[in-house]
This record gives C-alpha cells, sequence and structure tokens, in this order.
C-alpha cells in the first residue's frame, strides 16, 4: 500500500507491504481484500512490544517463520477457523511449518520486568487487536473508547473543566472591568 493510499473494499492490495514483525495475517496468507484493521494488528504487536517488553513481540526470520510465530501464541484452531471462512488456501510446506498449537494466554507473557505495565485492562485491549479474522479486531475509534484509555479519558476530561473555570473566571473578571 502507498502511504496516504486509502482502502476501498473489494479491492486487492499488494501482499509486499509492512515490516514482516508488524504484518498481519492477512499478509502472511497473501488474502489480498484487506483494510484498516490491518494497522490495528500492527498496533497490537507494537502493543504487545510495549506491556510485555519484547521486542519484536513476533519475531520471524522470514514471513512463513512469522506466521508460525504468531500461530504459536494464538493457536492454530483459530487460525484454521480464520483460512476456512475466507477461503484461504495454505502453501502445503506452510502447512507442515504451522503444526498444532493450543492458544497461550496472555499472562503467560507477564513476569517482574513487566507485571507493572501490564493490567486486565491492558491484556483485553491486546486480545481485541490481535485476532485472526481483521473483521473482529477493534476499530480505531473502538480502541480509542476501550476501557484502556479510561484513566486518559478522565485525565483529559478533567483537564478540559479545569480550563473551562479558569475561562469563566477570567470573562468574569473581564467583564467585571469593563463595567467598571
Amino acid at each position: 500500500r502507498v502511504h496516504g493510499e486509502f482502502y476501498h473494499p473489494g479491492n486487492e492490495y499488494n501482499v509486499r507491504v509492512a515490516s514482516r514483525y508488524f504484518k498481519g495475517p492477512e499478509l502472511l496468507v497473501d488474502y489480498q481484500l484487506y483494510d484498516y484493521s490491518l494497522d490495528m494488528w500492527s498496533l497490537g504487536c507494537m502493543f504487545a512490544s510495549m506491556i510485555f517488553k519484547k521486542e519484536p513481540f513476533f519475531q520471524g526470520h522470514d514471513n512463513h517463520d512469522q506466521l508460525v510465530k504468531i500461530v504459536r501464541v494464538l493457536g492454530t484452531d483459530e487460525f484454521f477457523s480464520y483460512i476456512s471462512k475466507y477461503r484461504i488456501e495454505l502453501d502445503s510446506r506452510l502447512s507442515e511449518l504451522i503444526g498444532r498449537h493450543s492458544r497461550k494466554k496472555w499472562e503467560r507473557y507477564v513476569n517482574s520486568s513487566n507485571q507493572h505495565l501490564v493490567s486486565p485492562e491492558s491484556l483485553d485491549f491486546l486480545d481485541r487487536l490481535l485476532r485472526y479474522d481483521h473483521q473482529e479486531r477493534l476499530t480505531a475509534k473502538e480502541a480509542m473508547e476501550h476501557s484502556y484509555f479510561q484513566c486518559v479519558l478522565q485525565d483529559v476530561t478533567a483537564s478540559n473543566a479545569k480550563l473551562s473555570r479558569q475561562n469563566s473566571a477570567k470573562t468574569s473578571k473581564l467583564e467585571k472591568d469593563v463595567l467598571q
């Protein structure tokens, strides 16, 4: 995808985009009907790297290995459901590489060096971003409204209320000065 290009539903796009560590499953299985949800997958990869202090979170040495790394975390049952839903045919070599893996719980990646970065809200946010099925991922708007950001939203709301009170006080003082 060319920077600044818009996605148009139903259009096929080149799957040779994005840095490998942030590529969504749709690119790794050559599914060309992707959309903005691909960016949400990339956000999920970056977010996982940040909260688990593992950079990059999925680190394959090529595109096939990248998919294997993802499947080892998200599980093969969900993966095969995804490719079946979209009628994606896997290269036989890739099918062999993938093997069988159960879905791992995100808590498995929490340790003493990252536990201060992890909360139930952060794990839920991550889980809603890193989904095989691009239609199940959070949209950007949904992501911004996620409970993980509630503390940020509360701070912004409180700051806006404070500014509004300050502006009202200044306006009242100015009105008094003008009337005198």
